[in-house]
Order: structure tokens, then sequence, then C-alpha cells
């Protein structure tokens, strides 16, 4: 149900897309309050619905369990916008990618203000920095990943994705060693790059089977990609979804596991040490990275939920599931500890999806 759903919201979105691109997210000023939360914690990006522009923001603190809501809202005194995809966390600032409305926030993450924004983009999915003075951003429906000067909150320049188009043209999770950024190409694509950050080039080129959407790295330097298989039915096809283990340095396949054609295995996460891979097919599944086999029963069972967004404390180990319910109601956040023993529960926004540490070390 959530692949379909999510893959025919993507395909509503080649439609809308020339139309959207031409107006603007309006952002009415409001009343703001104050607020002043140091303390290291856990932000959770709620999508809200397509054109409903009922995206949020909440920050959760798990040392007294305090959940706040609507803090972007409450804080700048306008609403976030059109679905909040991620969020990424540099320096004590977080960076917030608001889909369609083709704007990245950037908050002061003790206060929720914002500190600036980046705009003109296309339709952003993820910013990953490569230092204090440069960071790239993916983007669906189209071929190039933007470079983006943090400092200036401005587009720098471009990388083109070789053999991609701007209609099916995706580009989305990214991850670093070393001085070469790894990046998955998405929605309609089967392939994953390999960035020489130094030039902004693309150095190499791996296909590891339809539409790899997640990747993360483990504590033995490689690189983990998980991939949807596409939709049965879909132009592109579709195949089973894969689990793939890759030498970064080699760029190359060094083992491969194929799930159930109905499998919809996403959102893979690594814990702390990089030591246990996590991710949501229904259930909420772990194994080693040094496993030979997918494991046979689930860490934590849906319970006819539905799960939409997956995360685990660098610190705790403790695992945090978001609860989609029916899609337009208030989400609903489930913490389990590492053996998968429920802690705690408590509600956020519309759709939560995403999530973002905010440690002592930030």
């Amino acid at each position: 149900m959530i692949k379909t759903l999510r893959i025919l919201t993507n395909t509503f979105h080649t439609a809308v897309l020339t139309a959207s691109l031409c107006g603007c997210m309006k952002w009415d000023y409001e009343i703001s309050e104050e607020f002043n939360e140091p303390a290291p914690g856990l932000f959770i990006i709620n999508e809200g619905n397509f054109q409903y522009g009922n995206a949020s923001l909440s920050f959760y603190n798990p040392a007294n369990e305090e959940i706040l809501n609507e803090v972007f809202i409450k804080a700048n005194g306008f609403k976030l916008g059109d679905v909040a995809q991620s969020m990424t966390i540099h320096d004590n600032t977080g960076w917030i990618v608001v889909n369609n409305s083709h704007v990245i926030f950037a908050i002061d993450c003790n206060t929720f203000k914002e500190k600036g924004r980046i705009i003109d983009l296309t339709s952003p999915r993820y910013i990953h920095f490569v230092n204090d003075t440069k960071a790239y951003v993916t983007q669906l429906w189209d071929n190039r990943i933007f470079i983006i000067d943090p400092r200036s909150y401005s587009i720098t320049g471009y990388i083109e994705v070789p053999d991609m188009t701007m209609e099916t043209g995706s580009t989305e999770q990214m991850v670093q060693q070393g001085k070469y950024v790894y990046v998955t190409c998405w929605s309609y694509q089967n392939r994953i790059l390999k960035i020489d950050t130094e030039t902004d080039k693309i150095e190499g080129t791996l296909e590891v089977g339809r539409q790899p959407r997640s990747i993360t790295t483990d504590s033995h330097g490689k690189l983990w990609v998980m991939t949807d298989g596409g939709l049965e039915g879909s132009p592109y096809g579709s195949e089973e979804p894969r689990l793939l283990r890759i030498d970064p340095e080699r760029l190359a396949i060094e083992r491969t596991w194929k799930f159930d054609q109905y499998a919809e295995p996403r959102e893979l996460q690594t814990n702390g040490t990089g030591d246990r891979l996590y991710w949501i097919d229904d259930d909420v599944w772990s194994m080693s990275v040094d496993s030979g086999e997918l494991p046979e029963r689930p860490i934590i069972e849906s319970r006819g939920t539905i799960y939409y967004g997956l995360t685990v404390s660098p610190d705790t180990g403790d695992i945090y599931v978001a609860d989609a319910i029916d899609y337009q109601q208030l989400g609903t956040i489930y913490r389990y500890n590492m053996h998968g023993e429920l802690q705690s529960h408590f509600s956020t926004g519309v759709n939560p999806g995403a999530f973002a540490w905010k440690t002592s070390r930030d």
C-alpha cells in the first residue's frame, strides 16, 4: 500500500510540476514565540499532505520525554510549507528540505528561528554537507545535483548526471566516504553515483537494481543500498527489491540479498556503532552487518499500523518508528529499546516521515 501510494504520488507530481514551479509558497507571517532548547534531542519532520501546505516540525527531548509540536510556525510565525522531505544538522544549524515548496530553511537548532533560506530549487530531496562552505542538494524530476554555498544560501553550480533526463531525473540519498560522496538515483533509475567532492565530477556509476533509494555506511566502511524494485505495472518495469553491500573504493557489489516480490523494504538505517542494519517492511527488521542471511522474524511487529519513518538513536540504540495511521490525522512515534520492547509513544504532526538527531556534539 505504501509503495503504491508513494510512487503514484510522484507520478502525480510530474503532472503538476510545471504549474507548481510557476508559483511559489506564500508565507503569511503571524505572532511568533521564543524557544531555547539547548538539550540534545530528536527533530521529527512531518511531511504533511501534498498541496495542503501542512508540513510541520516537532522536537522531542528523550531525557524528559517532552514533545514540542509545530515548533517552526510557533518560532517563526509562518508555516513550514508543502511536503517537508528531510532535515540535516550541520554546526547546530538545521537544514529543512521542503520538497514541493522548492525551498530549504536553515534554522537555529536551539531557538528554531530561521537563519536563512535557499530558494529556486526544482524539487529538493536531501542536503549533504561536504564541508562548511559547500553542500550538495539532490532533486526529484531534475537531472542535476545542485551545489550550494551555505554561507550565502546560494546556488553556485550543478552536477549533471549523464543519461538522465529532466522528466525522469531523480537523485536521492547521499553518504560520504573520504572525499567521495555516493548518491542513489531513485525514481525510474537504477544506479548509484560516485562524486569527487574536490572536482564536483562524477567519477563512476554502478547499476544496483531498479529504484535504489536508501543508502548508508557501516562500521567496516562498506556501503549498503536498498532498492524498492519499482512498481508493478510501471512503464519502467519492476523486480524483486534488493539489499546490497558495496565496496566503495572499487565501486563493486560484494553481496546481494533479494526480497520477496511483494516485499516493500525501505528506510534503511544503521545504529550508532554501524554494526546493525534496520529497515521497514510492514514490520521493523534488523540484522548484523556481518550476517549472511536476511532475518526470519522482525524485531518490531507493525500490529496493523502504517510504519512510515524510522531512526535509531546514535547514543542509546533506541528505535523510533513513525506511524502515519491513515495519512490524514496526526501521526504517532513509538519509541522502543534496542531489544524491540516498547518504552513510550507520543503524537506529532501529519505523516511523520523523517528525523534528525541533535547531539551534544552539534
